[in-house]
């Protein structure tokens, strides 16, 4: 073996002036793609919503009204991210007022996704209304 051959390669420094300038630019993106990276997050409030408002109305078919408990339409909330190392859910999904003929429900963030320091909320009720009421 030669081991005096010379082998065409970058540099330490050249990878590392690569590697600044990338994180420079991504800092520079970052404010940009927030408000996109928190719209992408309010889906899972909307679908954890509609999925809430599709039980009720499964269990309004059966008992004549709402429900005021998720367990009892049989919604399973996921662990929160902040609940757990194995949480996944940004949303804690609630009932927050029922009656016979209507109940609205709400999804609020566990997490402040652009740091502002206001969580995203979310809320439907027996009509499928579908409301953002703060947001990120």
């Amino acid at each position: 073996m030669n081991f005096n051959k010379k082998i065409n390669a970058f540099t330490l420094q050249e990878l590392l002036i690569v590697l600044v300038i990338i994180g420079i630019l991504v800092l520079l993106a970052l404010p940009s793609l927030m408000p996109l990276i928190s719209k992408t997050k309010s889906t899972e409030a909307k679908l954890q919503l509609e999925h809430v408002y599709n039980l009720q109305k499964m269990y309004f078919m059966e008992h004549s009204r709402y429900s005021d408990n998720l367990e009892a339409i049989s919604f399973e909330q996921a662990p929160l991210i902040t609940e757990s190392e194995n949480g996944n859910a940004n949303y804690k999904i609630e009932i927050i007022q029922n009656s016979n003929n209507q109940f609205l429900a709400r999804a609020t963030a566990v997490v402040d996704f652009d740091g502002d320091g206001e969580y995203n909320v979310w809320e439907i009720d027996h009509n499928k209304a579908l409301k953002e009421i703060v947001k990120d």
